[in-house]
């Protein structure tokens, strides 16, 4: 028994390999002749059983024989049906059993397949690995970022820009005043007549001359009062 045991779990021959086939072949070929066998003994029986019944009241020995053949061939039935439950107990034991060789295998191979995989793999390498792949990102993250600070910075002056840019605003605005007939109180200015321009600048010192000497008129007449 335990050399048997050694050849289906411990060899790798291909003649161990089909002993549970041909082991099986063999249980199903005897199973289908006790099948044959247990058909043939019904028979035997029923036929029996119609001569006993037949002969029960004219010939009671005929009938009495007829009964003990099928007494007969009633055992031989119930060994025959014995043996064929004994077959098929066999047969499935050893497909249970050629499954679990079979799954034992495969989980053996997936094992030894594993264990290739994790050659020279360790939890310090893996470890070490991923260091280098968070480090090697960083790098990536800074060189991106001094890229995109290079390009941005072209030492353009934003001040500049800015003044540039409110010049040409206020030219579209005239523009489009000048479209519309609306002149800007600036023009309108610059547009006055020349000669009014004197008029107003010749009034300036006759009106401070005027407020001089009523102030000096104010102070007499505070003097006077003491």
């Amino acid at each position: 028994m335990s050399g048997w045991g050694m050849g289906w779990f411990g060899g790798g021959t291909a003649k161990q390999k089909d002993a549970p086939k041909k082991a099986i072949l063999q249980l199903r070929g005897q199973l289908e002749m006790l099948s044959k066998r247990e058909k043939h003994l019904q028979n035997q029986m029923a036929e029996q059983q119609a001569i006993a019944a037949k002969n029960v009241t004219s010939n009671k020995n005929l009938a009495k024989a007829a009964l003990r053949r099928k007494k007969q061939f009633e055992h031989s039935h119930e060994q025959t049906q014995s043996q064929i439950m004994s077959l098929e107990r066999e047969i499935y034991s050893i497909e249970a059993s050629n499954i679990n060789k079979e799954t034992l295998d495969a989980m053996r191979n997936a094992g030894k397949a594993m264990q290739q995989i994790h050659a020279g793999l360790t939890i310090d390498k893996v470890d070490q690995t991923m260091e280098d792949l968070r480090e090697q990102h960083a790098i990536s993250e800074e060189i991106s970022e001094a890229i995109t600070q290079s390009v941005g910075n072209t030492g353009i002056d934003e001040d500049e820009l800015d003044e540039e840019l409110a010049e040409l605003q206020q030219e579209e605005l005239d523009n489009k005043m000048l479209d519309t007939g609306n002149v800007p109180v600036g023009d309108q200015v610059h547009r006055l007549p020349t000669a009014a321009q004197g008029e107003l600048k010749g009034k300036a010192p006759a009106q401070a001359e005027e407020e001089d000497e009523e102030e000096e008129l104010r102070k007499l007449q505070a003097e006077m009062a003491m």
